[in-house]
């Protein structure tokens, strides 16, 4: 099938979402120790979903699960493993509405199946799938909160009603109390909980 005609304007990673098992250690190594600012934040009974400015539009972001133990693994970058089940999908920054509705029809035409654009509140998305299995997703910001000062008192971004205590700190404070430190890894440790190992200090 040919080309479509019109381009897909793309603006950058609008998030890459990952998984975590504790959201204040999180928040206190990747806004206090990185500096990448947590500038949203999303809840539902299921889960929490935190996004780290690492770029004007561009975001890191975190799924802590409710209720569902996760198999953590640590192990060195570049070495291959059969579970490295850390990631959780991509979503792909649009500039705007007419774009992610351009890209929705675009993939309907190429026989892709793809959601109904879906209202996040802050942010709109669709969501598809690569031939890989590969979770993907086209996001706009409604509301950019990144390339200005967070308010983490705006409950139109941070919408957690019961957000975890770094969180708290930076709204109420206006800083952390203390941050998350790590260590590095020279193998590959199956499960951070069952074997009981940290990789704060």
């Amino acid at each position: 099938m040919a080309a479509t005609p019109d381009t897909v304007h793309w603006r950058g990673v609008h998030h890459l979402a990952l998984v975590t098992a504790d959201m204040d250690a999180t928040v206190r190594f990747w806004h206090g120790v990185l500096d990448a600012r947590l500038v949203a934040t999303l809840a539902v009974p299921a889960f929490r979903h935190y996004f780290f400015e690492v770029g004007p539009g561009n975001t890191i972001a975190f799924f802590e699960y409710t209720d569902q133990p996760i198999d953590s693994f640590a192990k060195p970058a570049g070495v291959p493993y059969a579970r490295a089940a850390q990631f959780d999908h991509l979503s792909l920054h649009l500039p705007d509405e007419e774009a992610l509705t351009r890209l929705r029809d675009r993939l309907k035409a190429h026989g892709c199946e793809v959601t109904d654009v879906i209202d996040h509140g802050f942010l709109r998305s669709i969501y598809f799938s690569d031939p890989n299995g590969i979770a993907l997703e086209a996001s706009w910001w409604t509301l950019d909160p990144t390339g200005r000062p967070a308010d983490h008192a705006d409950e139109r971004l941070f919408a957690d009603p019961d957000p975890v205590p770094a969180v708290r700190e930076l709204r109420d404070e206006g800083r952390l109390r203390h941050t998350a430190a790590t260590k590095l890894v020279d193998g590959i440790i199956e499960d951070l909980r069952r074997e009981g190992v940290t990789l704060e200090p």
